[in-house]
């Protein structure tokens, strides 16, 4: 491994302005996806999220008071944009945070999504010394909730009819993940 944010697979790296439209061609999918509807977006809308995103929490203190950021997934072979990984919710206080990873279509089932999260994880365990990651999937989503359970992701719940979308009310599965459960899974090689 050549940095904490580059595996076999994947590097892990900050948004740049030009990442816009490998954003925007994500969001199309997902909306063909059939998943929940959102308002169409304009370009230029996500042109300025995109160009935000890339300013956000610049020099070396970035992530201090905030944890809650978002990075590019790169292949390593190609360099290509494969999709984007996220925090969201961190509390330092209560030592948990949740996480969002997208990979675009004609790059799924390859490794790229567990391999991310594995690299994200470690950071906010190993480095931001968080204690337990949530996860919420949709029910019927069995890709997701089979990379949580690889991950070792525990199911903690479930929340009935939570969440309506096309049409109907949908479950969410909450699962969770501590630190020494992930170190056991995933522990680091070498120095």
């Amino acid at each position: 491994m050549a940095s904490s944010w580059t595996g076999e697979r994947v590097r892990l790296r900050a948004i740049e302005p030009d990442d816009w439209t490998a954003f925007k061609r994500l969001a199309d999918e997902e909306g063909r996806a059939g998943s929940r509807l959102h308002l169409p977006r304009s370009a230029e809308s996500l042109r300025v999220w995109v160009r935000e995103q890339a300013v956000a929490g610049s020099g070396d203190d970035r992530f201090r008071l905030d944890d809650c950021f978002r990075l590019v997934v790169e292949s390593t072979a190609t360099g290509e944009w494969v999709g984007a990984v996220g925090t969201h919710h961190a509390s330092p206080r209560s030592g948990r945070f949740e996480f969002d990873v997208a990979i675009a279509v004609d790059h799924r089932r390859r490794g790229y999504a567990t391999e991310a999260l594995v690299l994200l994880l470690r950071f906010m365990f190993a480095e931001r010394r968080y204690h337990k990651c949530l996860a919420t999937v949709f029910a019927h989503n069995e890709a997701s909730l089979a990379l949580t359970r690889r991950l070792g992701f525990v199911e903690e719940g479930r929340l009935r009819q939570h969440v309506f979308f096309a049409g109907r009310y949908h479950d969410l599965v909450l699962t969770g993940l501590l630190a020494d459960e992930f170190d056991l899974r995933h522990a680091v090689s070498g120095p």
